[in-house]
């Protein structure tokens, strides 16, 4: 019987993990196994009128030139889409990259922007400190609370930009009522999905149109490389989005590219691990006498713990936890552990533990880091794929230490 009429052909009707090894995938004449890796800047034409109808964009799927598209960039990009639901994506350098063009696409000079206080450094400077550069004013609130997103609109709002659950204090937002009220305004809502993954959090599902992912984490999670995509509609990512990046150049390497798909090839077994060790590390730190609080969404402690369960599958692989005795018990511990590496990435398969205060969040002051929960004590730990036990272990004898 011929393959033809398999419904397996319909890539809607696999599963991710199906679509994370076959998604998007371009053969060469070679018909090899692995993507292949296509290391070029620029391509040929079998005719100058060929060459015409490219520029013009009348060939659809051509490559001119590797700062607007390479074959195994658009691998990535259509096996990324596949897993989040998207119709199109485009990939970026870093994931910065993918967050600074996904706001800037969307606002011009005289533009409002709503955003939740509660973001990772970066992005927060590119709301707070970059965009007013160019005339786009900013109001950030607290984003547990959706009346305040209602209260924060204004006649040129056209953006709103979110993280769920935000770094580094796992708040929690609310993706669908704060779509709800962003479209009744005429906005934009744009989620940072990096801490919930695509596995475990669906942002365009409940209502968001644009999706934005360090592929650094995740993604490649054994660190290797950077990178980062924003993914949506059509209409928003192949006008918009497109023409940012090709006019800007942040654009994620062939290399690269290749890397994050083979990571993406064992995306869901990493996550999977990293979430079942993430939630018995919660338990072991939950009730110890020397932490003040443990922060992780799918536990009941959690005081967004409905919305959690409601929004999110799983609680995904970062816990946060506040540590008695402030800055110095917290580096008292993180200077006592052994498997456990100080580094502020996340989402890789050695567990990460980074003290905020001091790194990813320096550089706000220190009345905005108490507003938003990063206190000196405070804590982010991005669990790995060691065993479980093993990081308990290693955080017990830490805070042994304290």
């Amino acid at each position: 019987m011929s393959k033809a009429n398999n419904p397996l052909n319909d890539p809607a009707r696999r599963a991710a993990e199906t679509q994370l090894v076959h998604g998007g995938t371009m053969r060469s004449q070679f018909n090899e196994t692995s993507d292949a890796l296509y290391l070029t800047s620029g391509y040929t034409y079998p005719s100058s009128e060929h060459a015409e109808m490219l520029f013009k964009g009348e060939i659809p799927g051509g490559h001119n030139y590797s700062r607007f598209a390479n074959p195994t960039v658009d691998v990535f990009q259509e096996r990324m889409a596949l897993l989040e639901g998207a119709e199109a994506g485009r990939a970026f350098a870093s994931g910065m990259a993918a967050v600074a063009n996904a706001v800037m696409s969307q606002v011009k000079a005289g533009d409002h922007i709503v955003a939740s206080r509660a973001l990772f450094g970066g992005c927060r400077y590119v709301v707070e400190d970059f965009m007013p550069r160019w005339g786009v004013t900013s109001t950030l609130v607290d984003g547990r609370d959706v009346e305040n997103f209602a209260r924060a609109m204004q006649p040129n709002t056209k953006l709103v930009f979110i993280e769920t659950p935000t770094n580094p204090t796992l708040e929690l937002v609310d993706i669908k009522a704060v779509a709800d009220i962003a479209h009744a305004h005429g906005a934009v809502l744009i989620v940072d999905n990096v801490f919930a993954t695509a596995l475990w959090q669906k942002p365009l599902e409940l209502g968001a149109d644009l999706v934005t992912y360090s592929a650094t984490k995740h993604i490649d999670g054994q660190g290797r490389v950077l990178g980062g995509i924003v993914l949506g509609s059509k209409k928003l990512i192949e006008a918009d989005v497109h023409t940012l990046l090709r006019q800007t150049g942040a654009t994620l390497s062939a290399f690269n590219a290749w890397v994050l798909l083979k990571g993406l090839e064992t995306f869901p077994l990493r996550v999977r691990q990293m979430t079942d060790s993430a939630a018995k590390v919660t338990e072991a730190l939950a009730s110890h006498p020397k932490i003040e609080r443990v922060i992780y969404p799918h536990h009941p402690s959690h005081p967004q713990y409905d919305l959690a369960k409601r929004q999110m599958q799983t609680g995904s692989t970062l816990v946060a936890f506040e540590v008695k005795g402030g800055q110095e018990a917290a580096f008292t511990l993180c200077d006592s552990l052994s498997v456990i590496l100080i580094s502020n990435n996340l989402g890789d398969a050695r567990s990460i533990i980074t003290h905020p205060r001091t790194t990813t969040h320096q550089r706000l002051t220190e009345d905005v880091r108490l507003e938003t929960g990063v206190t000196p004590g405070l804590l982010r730990l991005s669990i790995g794929l060691e065993a479980s036990d093993d990081l308990i272990a290693d955080l017990m004898y830490g805070l042994e230490q304290v």
